[in-house]
C-alpha cells in the first residue's frame, strides 16, 4: 500500500545535465543527418553517454574509432571533446567531408596552447591522461610541447627548462576545487607562470559543481546521472562527498541502481553530468516514485542561457 511507503525528499540540482556545448555537438549530427542523409560517420563518441549515442545510431550515425573506417562521399563528424591536428589533417588528405563538433570551450584551450608555445613559452595542461580533450590538446602542438600534470605530486617533480617562460592550460572538466590546489602549487613553484586570460573550466563543470555544493550537506546520499567515462559526472561523485554528503553513486540510467543504496535514506540529490540528457532524470525519478512517497524540491542555483552557434555550412539554406 501507498500509505506504507517510506518518505523521501529529492533534491534536485540545478543547472544539471546538458551544457551549451553537448547540445549543439548532437544537433550537428542530427542536422547533418537531415541535410546530408543517413548514414553520417561520428569519429569517437560525440559526448560520453550510451543513451545520445544510440539514439543518434538509431537516426542513422555510425560511430567509428578512427577516420580510415570512414568510406568516400560520406560526412563524418568529430566529437565534441576535440582532436588532434592529425585527425582533420588526414581527412583532408583523403578528401573527405568533415565537421567539427568541438566545443567552443575546448576550442578556447586549443587556441591558448597554440598562442603560448607561438610566444615561446613551455606549457603544462592540468588534466587526466588519457582522456579524448587531452588527447587533442596535445594534438595541437608538436610532440613534447605539452607536458601534462594530474596532481599537486606531479607539480612536486616537475622541472621547467625555463621557469620564466612557463604557461599553463587546463582540460574544461576538472574539478575546480582539485584545479585551484594545482595552480596554487604551481604559482607558488613558479610566480611567474601564465596563466589562461579567462578562467578553461567550463562554465556548466563550474555550475554543476556548485549545483552539487549547495545541496550535498542535506543529503543522505546522492544519484549523479551520466555515464562512467564522463568526467565531469565523475567529478561530481567527488565533490558530493567531499562536502559532506555521506555517499554518492554514478548511475547510467535508472535500471543500474542498486536500490539497498537508500536503505535507510531520508533525502536523496540527484544531478546529472553535462553529457545526460533530462529524460534520464525523468526516469530516475519516476523509478524512485515507485517505490517511495516522494516530495521533489528543485534547488538552482543561477540560470544558464549559454548558446553556441552551429558551422555556417549547416545552417545556409
Amino acid at each position: 500500500m501507498a500509505s506504507e511507503r517510506t518518505s523521501l525528499k529529492i533534491l534536485l540540482a540545478a543547472p544539471r545535465g546538458f551544457c551549451a556545448g553537448v547540445e549543439r555537438a548532437i544537433q550537428i549530427v542530427e542536422i547533418a543527418l537531415a541535410k546530408y542523409g543517413a548514414p553520417v560517420y561520428v569519429r569517437h563518441e560525440i559526448v560520453h553517454n550510451r543513451f545520445v549515442v544510440e539514439q543518434l545510431e538509431e537516426k542513422g550515425a555510425i560511430f567509428v574509432k578512427e577516420i580510415d573506417e570512414v568510406p568516400q562521399g560520406r560526412p563524418v563528424i568529430f566529437s565534441a571533446h576535440g582532436v588532434p591536428k592529425s585527425v582533420p589533417q588526414d581527412a583532408r588528405e583523403r578528401d573527405l567531408f568533415y565537421l567539427d563538433a568541438t566545443c567552443p570551450l575546448v576550442s578556447k584551450v586549443h587556441v591558448e596552447a597554440e598562442r603560448h608555445h607561438r610566444e615561446g613559452y613551455e606549457i603544462v595542461m592540468i588534466g587526466h591522461e588519457g582522456h579524448p580533450e587531452v588527447i587533442g590538446t596535445l594534438g595541437q602542438l608538436p610532440p613534447g610541447s605539452i607536458s601534462l600534470i594530474e596532481t599537486t605530486s606531479d607539480v612536486a617533480t616537475f622541472t621547467p627548462q625555463d621557469p620564466n617562460k612557463l604557461a599553463y592550460i587546463t582540460q574544461t572538466t576538472l574539478s575546480v576545487d582539485d584545479t585551484t590546489e594545482i595552480v596554487e602549487a604551481l604559482v607558488k613553484k613558479f610566480p611567474a607562470i601564465k596563466g589562461p586570460h579567462k578562467e578553461d573550466i567550463c562554465y556548466a563543470t563550474t555550475n554543476r559543481q556548485e549545483a552539487v555544493k549547495a545541496i550535498a550537506r542535506q543529503c543522505d546520499t546522492m544519484l549523479v546521472i551520466g555515464a562512467p567515462n564522463s568526467s565531469n559526472s565523475q567529478r561530481l561523485v567527488e565533490v558530493a562527498m567531499r562536502q559532506g554528503c555521506p555517499t554518492a553513486y554514478l548511475v547510467p540510467r535508472a535500471e543500474d541502481i542498486d536500490w539497498k543504496w537508500l536503505d535507510g535514506v531520508h533525502s536523496l540529490g540527484i544531478t546529472a553530468g553535462a553529457s545526460a540528457p533530462e529524460v534520464l532524470v525523468d526516469e530516475v525519478l519516476r523509478a524512485v516514485k515507485e517505490r517511495f512517497d516522494v516530495e521533489v524540491e528543485e534547488i538552482t542555483i543561477r540560470q544558464e542561457d549559454v548558446q553556441f552557434k552551429l558551422p555556417r555550412i549547416l545552417t545556409a539554406a
